[in-house]
């Protein structure tokens, strides 16, 4: 099924001679694309920008509160969309594309989230941190934004020390 449905992307895009180029709105309801980690994304002094505070701040803001939290997250986003429920990925896939106009997997501000979680966790091992951790049934949504949280800390703290620096942001 799923081969069936990126044949017919592709097709889309060939089509349409778009390269590749696709608006936010379609981008959003496409599954997103799974980058692999690799030891320089596991490395926790990553450069920041704006933009990942930003993610993490509207992903805080997705999870308001339990009726819009989605605890069995299956790292599928079309269905929390539909129904106003998000998981903890899910949150963080829809505040990238709202930020930055497309989904990017392995961005910092995703990537300290999973962090955060690790620490949470006492680095338990899990498949997918993210889905994996929200699906604990003793995760609660406190404990969701209280990574979120950690995770903007961090950001904005290299954020600033960056600013310091002279250094991008």
């Amino acid at each position: 099924m799923r081969w069936l449905v990126a044949f017919g992307f592709a097709a889309m895009i060939v089509l349409s001679g778009s390269h590749g180029d696709v608006s936010p709105a379609v981008a959003s309801q496409r599954s997103p694309q799974l980058t692999p980690s690799s030891p320089d994304l596991e490395s926790r002094d990553q450069p920041v920008s704006r933009d990942d505070v930003s993610i993490l701040v509207k992903a805080e803001a997705l999870l308001r509160d339990e009726s819009v939290w989605n605890r069995k997250d299956d790292r599928e986003c079309a269905d929390d969309e539909a129904t106003g429920k998000r998981s903890l990925f899910c949150a963080l896939q829809r505040a990238c594309i709202d930020v930055l106009g497309t989904y990017d997997h392995r961005r910092v501000a995703l990537q300290e989230v999973r962090f955060a979680v690790e620490d949470a966790t006492r680095g338990r091992d899990f498949e997918h941190r993210l889905r994996d951790f929200n699906n604990l049934p003793t995760t609660t949504l406190a404990d969701v934004k209280r990574v979120l949280r950690v995770a903007t800390e961090r950001v904005q703290a290299r954020l600033k020390a960056q600013v310091k620096q002279g250094g991008r942001v």
